[in-house]
């Protein structure tokens, strides 16, 4: 197996990496954040998790092995395969997702392109126990509703879910509690 990869990128695509190591380009697929962080011409180093099928051998590649973890953990939910999980990552943040399954929270995963509400609701149950908890405390059900409302308004504004979720994590825990002022906040966050 190949577990990791260390490289110069030669190339970037829509969702993924050439590496060249050692005089070999390696194509891996890597979630959104990861690629954003990569520059052209400048080594890199994935924790890669490789999916031998019958046509097939392809790389999926992590910043560190914790990311890695939680891709192999979505890959044993029935219905979950690497597109999906790769979907899921590069759309909310692994600490994201810690949340929606600590609060049993399917409609965050829901909104993931090719996430329908009964993967989710899978992807909730099956992680239940399996998935560390988030790294901050469960909130009331009225700081869930504002969240939620302040993620679709941040998605309609053109914010993909990984950027509305970054933002919404990142209000300070006394953020007032109107949508308007927190939506302020969160704007604020994007023109740093």
């Amino acid at each position: 197996m190949i577990a990791a990869l260390s490289g110069m990128v030669l190339a970037l695509g829509p969702s993924h990496v050439v590496l060249d190591v050692g005089g070999v380009g390696y194509k891996v697929f890597v979630p959104a954040n990861v690629q954003e962080n990569l520059v052209l011409d400048r080594t890199a180093s994935l924790h890669t998790h490789l999916i031998v099928r019958e046509d097939a051998l392809t790389l999926f590649g992590f910043v560190d092995e914790q990311d890695r973890a939680v891709f192999e953990l979505l890959l044993g939910v029935s219905g979950v395969g690497p597109k999906v999980a790769l979907a899921i990552l590069s759309a909310v943040s692994p600490e994201a997702l810690r949340t929606a399954v600590a609060e049993s929270r399917p409609e965050l995963l829901g909104r993931v392109s090719g996430v329908g509400k009964k993967t989710a609701e899978k992807i909730i149950f099956h992680l239940k126990d399996r998935l560390g908890a988030p790294a901050r405390g469960v909130g009331t059900a009225a700081t869930h509703q504002r969240d939620d409302e302040l993620l679709a308004v941040l998605t309609s504004l053109g914010y993909s879910l990984a950027e509305a979720h970054g933002a919404v994590q990142s209000l300070p825990k006394d953020a007032p509690p109107e949508i308007e002022e927190r939506l302020r906040l969160a704007l604020q966050r994007f023109a740093s």
